[in-house]
């Protein structure tokens, strides 16, 4: 007899986190439900870095909403949702108000910060999953190494990446246009 395994949806990760009394963090990939470990010292530092220097930039521009570790879903997707270490969504795609659960789309920036609990292959697997459903750009910050990954679709709709190395910068690009923040500033 074959077992049937249950695919988990939104709701049911919304329960899940409500009822939680732990300190975990949950992601849903597919109708799976992944839990995560609260991040270490490291990657809180460079989340809250990178939200400063982009909350900084913008403050004048306001040109979006910049949020950290919040569940974003596809609106045609019922079955995946990411919690990107730091996300920024332009203010023309950002629902408004903004809802009391998950986010009803993908963020135009997703940034994820590796862990040691990570491998490289999740991260990538995730970055394709935010791209394929909307997002236009994603970092992956590798403090190891004091570089980065950035993600993107080309014209054909073909995942492109870049490696940024320590003396580079990451891009705003179309989402935040004019945004640069040199890798060497970040890992200071």
């Amino acid at each position: 007899m074959q077992v049937q395994q249950r695919l988990y949806d939104i709701d049911d990760l919304w329960r899940l986190v409500c009822d939680a009394d732990d300190d975990k963090r949950y992601e849903l990939i597919e109708g799976e439900i992944f839990d995560m470990a609260p991040p270490g010292g490291e990657h809180g530092y460079y989340a809250f870095e990178i939200g400063f220097f982009i909350r900084l930039f913008d403050r004048q521009r306001k040109l979006g909403v910049a949020m950290v570790e919040t569940g974003f879903h596809p609106p045609n997707d019922r079955y995946t949702v990411l919690s990107p270490d730091f996300s920024f969504t332009r203010k023309e795609r950002a629902p408004n108000p903004i809802p009391k659960n998950f986010m009803p789309l993908m963020p135009d920036l997703a940034v994820e910060i590796k862990s040691p609990s990570n491998t490289l292959a999740e991260l990538r697997r995730k970055a394709a999953i935010y791209l394929n459903h909307g997002s236009q750009l994603v970092w992956i910050i590798l403090p190891a190494s004091q570089s980065a990954e950035v993600h993107r679709l080309d014209a054909s709709g073909d995942l492109q990446r870049e490696i940024i190395a320590a003396d580079g910068a990451l891009s705003g690009e179309q989402v935040l246009p004019g945004f640069a923040l040199p890798l060497a500033k970040l890992f200071a």
